[in-house]
Order: C-alpha cells, then structure tokens, then sequence
C-alpha cells in the first residue's frame, strides 16, 4: 500500500517493485495518471505547465540515478514547473512492444502534445534509441539522446555484438529505425564518447541537418551517470527549451568535467596509453593542485622514482 502522507519530496528509495509502481501511481493521480502498457512498461504523466519532458527509462535505472528513485523528469518538474510523461520499462526493451505504439497512436490521436508550447524527448542508451524513435509522435519537437542505439536490426548494425540478444526483436516496423524518426523534429542533440567506437557509429547513422553531434571525448561508456554527477543534465535540458543550446554553450557546461573525477581518470590513462608523458604528468600536478587525488599523487611520484633511478 502506498504512503497516505506521500509528496514529490518522498524518497521511493529501496521499494519492493509493486509498491514503488503503487506509490507512483498514487502520485500521478492528482495532476496526470499511471497507465500500465502490456506486461513490460509504465507510463506516468503529471502535467504542471506547457513544457512537457518526454523521458524514457527503466524500473532499474531510476533508483540507480535518482536519490529519491523518482522519475529523472520529475526533477525539472520540481525545478523549473515542467510536465513530465515518464516512459518506464522493466529491463532494456528498447520499447520495442505494440502496447507502447498503441499508446503513443493515443497520444497522436486525442492530440495530447498539440496542448504544450515545449516538449523534449530524452533518454540514454536503449532509452535514447526511444527517445529519437517516439519523438516522431509530436512534430516540431526536440530531443536530446544520450549514446543512443539507431537500430538493432543486424542487416544495418551487425557489427554491434553488445545486444545480441535483441537480434530477433523488430526494429523495422513501427517506429522502428530511430535516425528517420527524427525528421520532424524541430532540432535533435547527440551526446557520446568518439573514442566509444559501438556508440560513435551509431551516432553516425544520426547525421542529419538539425541534428547536433555533441561529442565527449574521454567521458566513456556511461555518460548519463556523467552528466547526473556534474549536475548538468538539468541544464542541458533548460538550455534546449530555451533555444539557447549551441557549441559555445554546450562547452561552457561542460568544462564541469575539469572537476570530475572519473574523466579526469580516464583523461591519464588515454595520455599514459598514447605515451604523452609530458602531457600525463601536467594534468597530474594540475588536478592535485586543486583536489585530493591519490591516482594523479601516485602518477607524480611513479615518475620522480623514473627519473631518479635513471640518475
């Protein structure tokens, strides 16, 4: 049973399933409602004003990245007084299932995104793939995916063993191969790693006219995490409902990294793999310069040995 006492500001954290699905719903009722689609996905809406944030994820990754283990759209709805339809999967689907088109056939139908000035699709990972691919339902929308997948159909992504698993999954028929589905979208944003090899070349397959490469170098395989961590997902969202996300802007939010430890890790073992000792050992003097670093200390003192056993 849920919470009589519940608010926004109620951590769901460490709930059976079943009673996090319950409290949930319990939440939507006032202002939206919680809607079960088929046996795998969920989906919460809760309307505030005439932005609406279309996020897609799964039961297991909320806790993971929310400390309340709410919705990530519930954030920007508390912040900024956001909409929020929330698209939830039990496991990595890709949302590949007729309940979920059947619903988004509603939303098209009773003309659900014609009601908001704004609406943003996100999601990362399988979750991105959905994003791009169900943004299709509300023309002139925005989305921003975070190292989405294009499509599992292994006659275009062979060369993608990750998700072997999905081989047999449809992805050729509704809304199913994710770069066209972006083709009414007034603008769509792509976040990955180029050293990511799997994930720069599903990116590739997003190269469109609206659509904005934005690359990280060095961030890795779990970007989202990332973006979480620095606190700059929340803006990055308010910067693409305001029109104001460009280049410039994107890496002036993005020098967050310089004090993000797990980048500034991977940073030195690219220099030390590529043999760029004097580059390796100026960002190490330069992050213990300013944090608490006991890899970048050792690095330093790793070298000062070399150096005096070669004296």
């Amino acid at each position: 049973m849920a919470d009589e006492n519940l608010t926004f500001e109620t951590s769901l954290a460490g709930m059976k399933k079943a009673n996090w699905i319950a409290a949930v719903e319990e939440l939507c009722d006032e202002d939206g409602y919680f809607e079960r689609l088929g046996k795998r996905h969920y989906a919460a809406f809760i309307e505030k004003s005439s932005t609406l944030l279309v996020s897609f994820e799964t039961l297991q990754g909320i806790p993971a990245l929310s400390p309340l283990a709410q919705p990530l759209g519930w954030e920007m709805m508390q912040a900024h007084g956001w909409s929020s339809l929330c698209i939830a999967s039990n496991g990595d689907t890709w949302f590949r299932d007729h309940a979920v088109y059947g619903y988004f056939d509603r939303l098209i139908d009773d003309g659900f995104f014609d009601d908001f000035e704004t609406v943003i699709f996100y999601g990362a990972g399988p979750c991105g793939y959905a994003a791009a691919a169900y943004s299709v339902a509300s023309p002139e929308a925005h989305v921003l995916a975070v190292q989405p997948q294009a499509t599992l159909d292994p006659r275009i992504t062979e060369w993608d063993d990750r998700f072997t698993d999905m081989r047999r999954t449809d992805f050729t028929s509704r809304f199913g191969y994710a770069p066209d589905m972006l083709d009414a979208a007034a603008a769509a944003y792509v976040v990955y790693d180029p050293r990511e090899h799997l994930d720069a070349m599903h990116a590739a397959l997003f190269t469109k006219s609206h659509t904005r490469k934005l690359r990280l170098r060095h961030m890795g395989d779990a970007i989202q995490t990332d973006l979480l961590e620095m606190e700059q997902l929340g803006p990055l969202l308010l910067a693409i409902s305001r029109g104001t996300l460009d280049d410039l802007t994107f890496a002036r939010m993005m020098r967050a990294r310089r004090d993000h430890p797990p980048y500034l890790r991977n940073l030195l073992a690219s220099l030390d793999g590529d043999g760029r000792e004097t580059l390796a050992l100026a960002l190490a003097r330069n992050v213990t310069s300013r944090m608490h670093a006991p890899r970048f200390t050792r690095r330093l003192a790793a070298a000062a040995k070399s150096d005096g056993d070669d004296d």
